[in-house]
């Protein structure tokens, strides 16, 4: 089979109404102490607790957490007055199915992981949009 570890998923096809982050830490290993590494880049992981904007959310897929392999405490985007948490967007999402076998019945669960957070719009596919539009609106000018 070529998929191995994580499915590379986009940051749209896992909150597609947006995402809000409440804060964020290091991920500590339990048994060590230590700061825990990522597997795959050996960075230190950082847990960005997430809302999801969803208003079908509920449960425990409401709130979760992504995990972040950077080499510093990742920053967040700035609040938006007058809310508690901040609007964000992951890059390089990836998603690892597992099985979670602490209730009373098994269940498949999903552990998110990114490279890195922005702010909504900044880059990315919205970003090339409006420089787009911006480009052909200054040809227009020009001729």
């Amino acid at each position: 089979m070529a998929i191995q570890g994580a499915l590379p998923v986009e940051f749209d096809a896992v909150f597609p109404h947006g995402a809000y982050a409440l804060g964020v830490e290091a991920i500590t290993d339990f048994e060590t102490k230590r700061p825990q590494m990522d597997k795959t880049t050996g960075l230190p992981l950082w847990a960005v607790d997430v809302i999801d904007a969803d208003p079908e959310a509920r449960g425990k897929a409401k709130s979760v957490k992504v995990k972040v392999a950077a080499e510093v405490c990742p920053t967040l985007p700035d609040e938006v007055p007058g809310l508690p948490f901040r609007p964000i967007e992951f890059e390089r999402m990836s998603v690892m199915p597992y099985v979670d076998d602490n209730g009373r019945r098994p269940r498949v669960a999903y552990s998110l992981r990114a490279r890195g957070v922005k702010a909504p719009g900044n880059s990315g596919t919205a970003g090339r949009k409006a420089a787009a539009a911006g480009a052909s609106a200054s040809a227009k000018d020009a001729a």
